[in-house]
């Protein structure tokens, strides 16, 4: 699949993001860890304000109203407008930068890490999905054209090593089964959020199907936990305590 504009719209699909796109503290964890001891940091793409760490000094750069609007409500820093491949700051601005489940939005992946890094004076965090893991989840089964688009959209972990011209540390990360934040994998153990379309709308792959198709997928999975197909085939994920599957942190220090 080609998609020749990755971004998702905002403005006019985001107003209810940050109810369903929130920091769930056992993710936040990991990265806390990863910025250490910065002091100053950048946030690229940084919509509402989710892992932004709140005892360091962060600037936050965010293009959509929409979203820096949000941050206001949650009473995050206000951000600049502008986006991640012309960052308009000097040369090893910030001690470190985070860009957190945002990168498959840039238009241009490579130019906007490659910013990124010039920025940034010691490390930069990126939190992203492996394109070569999404597989590994049941949803691949119920939503194939779903995970068809986030293969077309997720940069693969060689290619963000290579934008950033440096060796960096992969951390695949735990999600918790009572996960807030409302990213698919956060609901692998708790299918029926699925068929709750303000969800859907918080996950921005929907935006790239046809209500058709969308309506089919949906229909697919209602009716296999309706007949109990579902949960005989994968009915032990409601218990799991964890799920690691596509989602890493990526560390260029």
């Amino acid at each position: 699949m080609k998609i020749d504009n990755p971004a998702f719209n905002y403005d006019q699909f985001g107003h209810q993001y940050s109810g369903q796109r929130m920091t769930d503290p056992r993710i936040a964890f990991f990265v806390n860890e990863a910025l250490a001891d910065a002091k100053t940091i950048l946030n690229v793409g940084a919509g509402a304000g989710s892992y932004e760490p709140a005892d360091k000094y962060v600037i936050a750069v965010e293009p959509s109203e929409v979203m820096r609007s949000q941050r206001m409500a949650k009473q995050k820093v206000p951000a600049i407008i502008a986006k991640a491949d012309h960052l308009p700051f000097d040369d090893n601005a910030f001690d470190a930068s985070m860009a957190m489940v945002t990168i498959h939005h840039w238009p241009n992946i490579e130019k906007g890490l490659k910013e990124l890094r010039r920025v940034t004076r010691n490390q930069v965090v990126i939190m992203t999905f492996d394109p070569d893991a999404l597989d590994n989840f049941w949803n691949a089964h119920y939503f194939p054209e779903l995970i068809e688009v986030e293969k077309a959209r997720y940069p693969s972990i060689d290619f963000i090593q290579k934008s950033l011209s440096t060796k960096c540390d992969i951390i695949p990360i735990p999600i918790p089964l009572d996960c807030v934040d409302g990213f698919q994998e956060a609901f692998y153990g708790r299918p029926e959020a699925f068929l709750e379309k303000n969800i859907r709308q918080s996950q921005s792959a929907w935006g790239f199907l046809s209500d058709e198709i969308a309506e089919k997928l949906v229909n697919h999975l209602a009716e296999d936990l309706k007949s109990g197909e579902w949960d005989k085939k994968y009915g032990h994920f409601r218990t799991q305590g964890t799920f690691t599957c596509a989602l890493r942190l990526i560390v260029s220090r």
